[in-house]
């Protein structure tokens, strides 16, 4: 596996393709490509993370950034940093819902944003010429740290219009929670308390790194939240990644609400206070339209990507935005994917909600996803070819092409899209049924290998 570049930043395995070297080298880009100024600086809780930390910070100073640490905090605290200390930018030492080897830089701008295309295209040109602006001794930037950071984070999320704390409290809630040992470990408790949760039962909330399971929040990966939902008869169950950036729902019954319902139900939670359209992902689940459509909206779609997502929620002045994979963007606070302000969104909803959180994803249609790929070296084609037959194909059906191909029935849609790491196309498929999704996507097989 090579090291990953992409505008947003870099990802590897640590000591292979992730080194010292190549962090430092994209650090310094970075910190050229922003000239100086105020970076705030976070990170997961790997176990690579602190030793990250120390030649990210020094590499930004040596360009001559001052650096604000925060120590272990989500991802979105860090863009609450950004936005707080009115930075330059923002980097996150996390892979995200990669195993533990791995690790990564993610790169906000001062808007708290992820990098978009034309500044990522900057940034990795200066990387790739080597042209960094090291500074004098007596020019070098300043390491200072913010510990109060997640505080802070937490406070502008009560601030929030519609979230009421005493409304919380009076619901008398009980929560259950998985942080996978990530940044969610501390700050996910703290936000509970602060919201009047009355009880928080938790497991693998110790910020040590060491994933006790595979930590995608995926199905197959969260028994034992369920479980734990069950027997300790908790209201609703809450899972982060290891940055804390996406969220994972478990009703009161112990069965998930679904990988892309917790952007349903805040769009949903959303909608209801506050008019205004939404934004999600191509591969995102027809849910969100049906819920935009519930309160009179319109759901405006982009090219996968958070970025992309925000790009459009900006064009239309979305009220709230996501993807399906558990990630929701609330602008009120800020223009990035936060599970911690979906949280407070979930309690606040199921405290207004007459009845349980079983009763409350009973409300929401049903769709079911299939996810897939076409091994372009087994077929001798390339990804383009393979796009543009099925768009001709499908010509009748005006498919959305912004990202790949899309195309949506009746009943359902498929999305293709070529990968930009592998010779394969993924294949995104959803329908009533699952066999109804797995049909789509076997029909679109069934046409590109003949």
């Amino acid at each position: 596996m090579a090291l990953m570049i992409s505008v947003s930043g870099i990802r590897g395995i640590f000591g292979t393709d992730l080194t010292p070297e190549n962090l430092a080298r994209f650090t310094a880009a970075y910190g050229t490509w922003l000239k100086g100024g105020t970076v705030v600086l976070g990170r997961d809780s790997r176990v690579t993370g602190e030793l990250c930390e120390h030649i990210v910070a020094s590499t930004l100073a040596s360009v001559g950034c001052n650096v604000i640490k925060a120590g272990i905090v989500p991802t979105p605290t860090v863009a609450m940093g950004v936005l707080r200390h009115k930075a330059d930018g923002g980097i996150i030492i996390s892979a995200s819902h990669n195993p533990a080897e791995w690790n990564a830089l993610k790169l906000l701008n001062n808007t708290s944003e992820f990098m978009d295309a034309e500044q990522g295209k900057a940034m990795i040109e200066i990387a790739e010429k080597g042209e960094f602006s090291y500074k004098k001794y007596d020019e070098i930037g300043t390491i200072t740290e913010d510990n109060d950071l997640l505080d802070y984070h937490i406070s502008k999320i009560l601030e929030l219009p519609f979230i009421n704390a005493d409304t919380i409290k009076a619901a008398n809630l009980s929560v259950a929670v998985d942080a996978v040992n990530g940044a969610g470990s501390d700050a996910v408790p703290l936000l509970l308390d602060k919201l009047g949760v009355s009880q928080t039962h938790k497991i693998h909330c110790t910020p040590n790194g060491l994933f006790p399971h595979n930590p995608e929040p995926l199905p197959e990966h969260l028994t034992e939240i369920c479980d734990l939902v069950k027997s300790s008869g908790a209201d609703i169950g809450v899972v982060t990644d290891p940055d804390a950036d996406r969220l994972a729902l478990v009703d009161n019954n112990g069965k998930l609400f679904g990988e892309e319902y917790t952007q349903a139900s805040v769009f949903d939670f959303i909608l209801s206070k506050n008019a205004g359209s939404t934004a999600t992902n191509l591969s995102s689940s027809r849910v969100a339209d049906d819920i935009a459509e519930k309160h009179g909206q319109k759901c405006h779609r982009s090219a996968v990507g958070e970025i992309n997502v925000v790009k459009k929620m900006q064009e239309y002045d979305a009220v709230v935005g996501g993807e399906g994979s558990g990630g929701v963007i609330v602008p009120a606070l800020h223009h990035g994917r936060d599970a911690l302000v979906g949280i407070a969104c979930v309690l606040q909803q199921l405290a207004e909600f007459d009845g349980s959180s079983s009763d409350y994803r009973a409300t929401l249609p049903n769709y079911y996803m299939s996810k897939s790929k076409i091994q372009l070296a087994e077929l001798g084609k390339n990804a383009d070819d393979v796009l543009t037959m099925v768009n001709n194909h499908y010509s009748e059906l005006n498919p959305n092409t912004v990202d790949g191909v899309k195309v949506d029935f009746e009943e359902g849609w498929v999305h293709l899209r070529k990968s930009n790491t592998e010779p394969i196309i993924r294949i995104y498929s959803e329908g009533t049924s699952p066999e109804a999704a797995q049909a789509f996507a076997q029909k679109v097989k069934e046409l590109v290998a003949n």
